[in-house]
């Protein structure tokens, strides 16, 4: 008997999330701060399996900051460290300091390989969809690539009927799903990636997932299995899957891409990540 062969699986890519907006020194001596740090930090994730590194910066007091210049000397030490090798991509969250207009003029300042958009963040409520309708115009002229934040279902179906509206100006759009909070203690478990993919629900070509806590692996092989994309790090996760506090962020992105492999899952290298984001939004 002949086996059928089976359908080519698309490639997983891992995208390392290693600081955050919130957390500091205190919280793990090997959270990246400074932009030697953070070039260490991407060439040790990239070696662990990472296709994409997801940035924020600081000011001199080690707050989050959006500043172009910040991002500028943080993106040539990690490109000095990496080359193209990651894709890089930086952060517009909030953090409570910036408003839709700062998180956007950032972005086109800097004019990054790609950015991250929270859409409760940068449309609030009705009124600042013609402006964020302008801004993803920007991105598509300057060729930067987007992904969407997501925190939950409703938002999901906010950024369906913006696209049916004509408001995106992509047939597809990479998106982020983020499993739980920024609350103390917080786990996500890999059910919370449920409501995102019943039926009924807006479906992306490209979604990435996040999780809080130790299951993250967890949740994010599920997601993986599903047909996703995962990112892991110190940003949402300090843990192991066995509960002991992780070395470093490359530690969290092998625990993510171990499973991954041996249940023959390839894993996608930036190039991939770069054509699979071309293709969808062109």
């Amino acid at each position: 008997m002949t086996e059928t062969p089976k359908a080519e699986r698309a490639p997983v890519a891992i995208a390392a999330a290693p600081n955050g907006g919130r957390r500091g020194k205190q919280d793990h001596p090997a959270l990246p701060i400074t932009a030697r740090e953070l070039a260490q930090t991407a060439s040790a994730c990239l070696e662990a399996g990472a296709a994409m590194f997801h940035l924020h910066v600081r000011d001199r007091d080690g707050q989050h900051v959006l500043d172009a210049d910040a991002y500028r000397e943080a993106v040539e030490a990690v490109r000095g460290a990496v080359g193209d090798r990651l894709v890089i991509q930086i952060t517009t969250e909030a953090v409570g300091r910036y408003q839709p207009q700062e998180q956007m003029n950032v972005v086109r300042a800097l004019k990054p390989e790609a950015a991250s958009l929270a859409l409760r963040e940068l449309v609030p409520d009705s009124s600042y969809e013609a402006e964020f309708a302008r801004f993803l115009a920007f991105l598509e002229k300057e060729a930067i690539a987007p992904q969407i934040i997501l925190y939950a279902p409703e938002e999901a179906r906010a950024l369906a009927d913006m696209m049916a509206r004509g408001l995106v100006p992509f047939d597809d759009i990479p998106v982020l799903y983020v499993l739980g909070r920024y609350t103390v203690g917080q786990r996500s478990v890999p059910q919370d990636l449920l409501p995102f993919l019943a039926p009924g629900m807006p479906r992306f070509s490209h979604f990435m997932v996040c999780a809080f806590g130790q299951e993250e692996a967890a949740c994010v092989t599920a997601a993986a299995l599903l047909g996703g994309h995962v990112r892991v790090g110190f940003e949402n996760n300090l843990f192991l899957p066995n509960g002991g506090l992780a070395p470093d962020n490359a530690a969290l992105v092998a625990a993510a891409a171990e499973p991954l492999r041996a249940l023959g899952r390839k894993l996608a290298d930036a190039d991939r990540l770069r054509a699979d984001w071309s293709l969808l939004m062109n």
